[in-house]
This record gives structure tokens, C-alpha cells and sequence, in this order.
């Protein structure tokens, strides 16, 4: 997703638990490496969708570069009035070791929601050890496993007797640790003993990491069954090489197995520390009480050294085409390229939104995109296909993903690059464009819907240090937004010439132009 799709996403999933990673739209199953790149569930499998494609077909291909012709009905639209949208008051401060905080005060609701983040995911794994992929998933797994002061039952017991929501995840790019609580000291100072127990002295038991081992060498074995997890991790493997980002964050078969208890204390303590560190709160409290929580938690963490930068990946200079057979009456396809770093200052932020609003008119899932109006609508190929860009602190990728019948395949893949290049070529329309925007600025509000919607963000925008003027200046860059520069950064930005694209299927799509490989 882009910087500004951010938004967008937090706004569809507003109710949710932050941080999850995990899309309930169908649609986007099949881009599991944007979505599935660090969880750290032990099983780490997507459910594939193995079902026949829709069988139905249009009487004649869309003009994509004509109005949409219901549009032609919303004449409300014109008179629309410039949206005026109240954003949370954030406060920001330092605790004494020098994290900073973001915080805003709810009263809607008696609930406190806190994320933490360290600049520590996976793309760590290899500082720790050459051959350790997982290290940092596994360390997430264990911090909610007990600490030295409660063994596991009865840190378990702990947590259901409170009530309370207390999470730890690893990412790529970051390692997160959540807490959701009543706000009312009774609850939440316990629960954020809790929180700072397993931070700064997790247990880490010898007999519980090989259970953990076990279980996830068991969904390891199972992601070989799921057409979705092998196009991911291809995917990531040949985009990145020898980067970071290449191996899953939940690491495999080979790695995980090496994974020992001296390597989770190594990554603890080098990246879970006060210079890595950013918090975020969100609930009923005043801003001492806020200020007060952060010390409790902060001020235990080692003060340590902030996490090197990481290098950038190098793009691929061709396409290239990987197949891996499976045995399903489907082909699962993912096709993209490297994409955008997160944004930092006003003129990438702008150039992002650009891409945001062009990318929803091609790929954005909905019925009125160009892609799923031509390959599912018109020619019945797939149930679902949509595109997305995931930048992280490197370049993260930008795919599309769907799946189609075998015999399909190669039919749907060319079907889409068409449209990919004919939307570059003629660009999309002043109509598209409008609809995008005024969908975009419509639906900004709803982030700010729940504690966990507003903490997402909070939290987004301490790990990526950007100022509050994201949030205050995101409808004057929807506004800002002009149809000739959109279509440039679209052309400037996607290469379908020289795409990956992996399929996992019965057969090859390209077993008979080798050539093109």
C-alpha cells in the first residue's frame, strides 16, 4: 500500500487489533507477501482459495477511457462544499531515556490502547546469526510465554483475568508490542507490569522454545500446501536476492530448527531498547497519566543503540518468470516489481498520494478498477484482482495477485498486462480521478473511529518519524492532486515490461515460449 493508501487501510479496518497484517477481503489474499511479511503466528499459512473461476463473460469489452456511466447520475457531487474534518489533537513528548511519544486523549470509551515499536524486525535476523531466519518471530512469540517473576500459566492466567489484549509481533521492518486495557488503574497498571515484565525480563524457557520450534516447523511443512505462501515467498526471494527482506519473517524449514535461546536474548537486547524505540497511546487519560505510563514502560529498557539503516534493494533489470508446479485446479499469479521506500517529506508524500489515486483507478479491487472490471467482469478470468504498494523503511514491493483455471492462466496474465499498459499509455480519466479523490477524502474520518484506528496511526507515525502534518495535510494532498501528474507518476513508477511474475499452478503458463524466461 502506499504512504496515503495507509490511511485508507486503517480506515477499513478501524475495529480491528493494531497491529494486524491480515486482510478479511478476499480479495487480497493473494498478495501475501504485503500482508503476510511478518506475522508471527506459528503456523504463518494462508488459506488458499482452490475453487474454479467465475464463468460468465460481458457482451463487449469497457472502454476504459470513457466516464463511468453512473457517475453521470451523482450531480450532487458538484455541488459538493469543501470537507472539513476535525483531526485528534496529538501531543507529543520525551520520556527521560528519549523515546518518543505520541499521545491522544479519548473519553468515549474506559479504554487505554498502547503500542509500542522498535526498529527490530526480521531484516535483524542476520545480524544475529548468518543462518537464523525466525529469530525475531520467534522472540515475539516468546515474550507473552511467561517471564521470570510467572511462568507460563500462570502469565497466561494473568492476562485473562485482567481481560486484557497484550500482543507482541515481528515484521520486517518493525517488532510491535500492544496492549489494550481498561483505563481504570485497577486494570492497567497490572497490565502494564505485565507489559514490562515480558520486555525486560521474559523467560524464554528452553522446553517452551522447542514446543514452539515444533509447531512452527509444522506450518512450515503446511505452507508447502498453500499455493498462496509458495507464490509469496518466491516472490520475496526473487525480488530481494540477497537482501533482508528476502526470507520470511517466520523463518523455514532449514533456519528454524538452528534457532537457539542465546540468539532471542542477542536480539533482545540489541534492537528491544530505549533508542529503538516509540510509543503511542490512545484512550481515556489525561496527558500526565500518558506521560506516567510511558516512564513505566520505557524505563526499563536498556538505553542500547539505535538499528543501523538498511541498505536498498537493487531492482531487477528484466522480467522474469518463475513457475512452481502444484497440483490444483488453480493457478495462483503475483506480478509486480520493486516499489517506494516510505515517504518522508512533503514532495515524496505527494508524489505518493499521486500514485495512491492512479493505482485505485487500475488496481484498487473494486468493481469500478480497470483490472477487475476487464479480467473478472468482462472476460470471467478470476474472482478478484487488485494491486497494492508496500513501501517500508527500504523499497518494498508492488504486486497484483489473483487466481484463475490452469487453462487460463497465461490468457489472464497477458490479459492484465494489457490493461496495465494501456492505462500507462492513455492514462486514466478526469472522471476516475474524481471519484478517487472525493472516496478518498469521504472515507478519511472513519480513522479516526476507534482507539485502535487512531493508535495504528500514531504508531505508523512514530516508527516512520513523520510529523503530525501527515494527518493535518492529507485532504490538501487529495486536493492537490492533478490528472496530468498522476498519470506521470503512474508511468514513471510501474514497469510491466519487466515484472516478476510467478505462477503456482498445474502447469507452466509459459511452457511454450521458454524463450521469454
Amino acid at each position: 500500500m502506499t504512504q496515503n493508501s495507509d490511511l485508507l487501510q486503517n480506515r477499513k479496518k478501524a475495529c480491528s487489533s493494531i497491529p494486524s497484517a491480515t486482510a478479511t477481503m478476499q480479495k487480497l489474499s493473494h498478495l501475501s507477501v504485503g500482508i503476510l511479511l511478518g506475522l508471527t503466528t506459528l503456523t504463518m499459512t494462508a488459506q488458499a482459495n482452490t475453487t474454479g473461476a467465475e464463468e460468465y463473460r460481458g457482451s463487449a469489452a469497457v472502454d476504459t477511457s470513457a466516464p463511468i456511466a453512473a457517475l453521470s447520475k451523482l450531480t450532487s457531487l458538484d455541488d459538493d462544499k469543501p470537507l472539513t474534518v476535525t483531526i485528534p489533537t496529538i501531543q507529543q513528548f520525551k520520556t527521560k531515556a528519549g523515546v518518543p511519544v505520541r499521545f491522544v486523549q479519548t473519553t468515549a470509551l474506559p479504554i487505554v490502547d498502547i503500542d509500542l515499536r522498535f526498529n527490530a524486525g526480521s531484516a535483524r535476523d542476520g545480524s544475529i546469526s548468518n543462518t537464523g531466519f525466525g529469530i525475531a518471530n520467534m522472540t515475539a512469540t516468546m515474550l507473552t510465554q511467561g517471564s521470570k517473576r510467572l511462568d507460563e500459566n500462570e502469565f497466561t492466567r494473568a492476562v485473562e483475568t485482567l481481560g486484557i489484549n497484550l500482543n507482541s509481533s515481528a515484521y520486517k521492518d518493525m517488532f510491535i508490542v500492544s496492549l489494550r486495557s481498561l483505563s481504570d488503574d485497577k486494570h492497567l497498571l497490572p497490565a502494564v507490569d505485565l507489559m514490562t515484565q515480558m520486555l525486560s525480563e521474559p523467560a524464554f524457557d528452553d522446553s517452551i522454545l522447542a514446543r514452539n520450534k515444533a509447531r512452527l516447523l509444522v506450518g512450515l511443512q503446511q505452507q508447502k500446501q498453500d499455493p498462496n505462501s509458495l507464490a509469496s515467498i518466491a516472490f520475496s526471494e526473487a525480488l530481494y536476492g540477497e537482501h533482508p527482506y528476502a526470507h520470511p519473517s517466520a523463518g523455514t524449514l532449514e533456519s528454524v530448527p538452528t534457532i537457539e535461546k542465546q540468539q532471542l536474548i542477542d536480539f533482545k537486547n540489541r534492537y528491544l531498547v530505549a533508542a529503538n524505540a516509540s510509543v503511542a497511546i490512545t484512550g481515556n487519560l489525561t496527558l500526565e497519566q500518558a506521560k506516567k505510563l510511558a516512564e513505566d514502560i520505557t524505563s526499563k529498557l536498556p538505553k542500547g543503540q539505535p538499528a543501523t539503516e538498511l541498505p536498498e534493494p537493487k531492482p531487477l533489470s528484466q522480467a522474469k518468470h518463475i513457475h512452481i508446479p502444484f497440483p490444483s485446479t488453480q493457478t495462483t499469479v503475483l506480478m509486480g516489481q520493486l516499489g517506494d521506500k516510505r515517504a518522508t517529506d512533503p514532495q515524496s508524500q505527494q508524489k505518493q498520494t499521486n500514485f495512491a489515486v492512479g493505482n485505485e483507478v487500475l488496481a484498487g479491487g473494486d468493481f469500478n478498477a480497470r483490472l477487475m472490471t476487464e479480467i473478472r467482469q468482462n472476460l470471467g478470468y478470476t474472482y478478484g484482482i487488485s494491486g497494492s504498494m508496500n513501501p517500508m523503511l527500504a523499497r518494498g514491493p508492488y504486486q497484483i495477485g489473483f487466481s484463475t483455471r490452469n487453462d487460463k492462466a497465461r490468457a489472464a496474465i497477458d490479459a492484465s498486462l494489457a490493461v496495465i499498459n494501456d492505462t500507462l499509455e492513455k492514462g486514466i480519466t478526469s472522471t476516475e480521478m474524481r471519484l478517487t479523490t472525493d472516496n478518498l477524502k469521504n472515507s478519511f474520518p472513519m480513522g479516526f473511529a476507534s482507539n485502535a484506528g487512531i493508535n495504528g496511526l500514531l504508531g505508523m507515525m512514530n516508527f516512520y518519524q513523520l510529523p503530525n502534518s501527515y494527518l493535518t495535510d492529507y485532504v490538501k494532498r487529495v486536493d492537490q492532486v492533478k490528472l496530468s501528474e498522476v498519470n506521470q507518476t503512474m508511468q514513471d513508477t510501474l514497469k510491466p515490461d519487466d515484472f516478476l511474475i510467478v505462477t503456482v499452478g498445474q502447469e507452466d503458463p509459459w511452457k511454450d515460449k521458454k524463450t521469454n524466461k
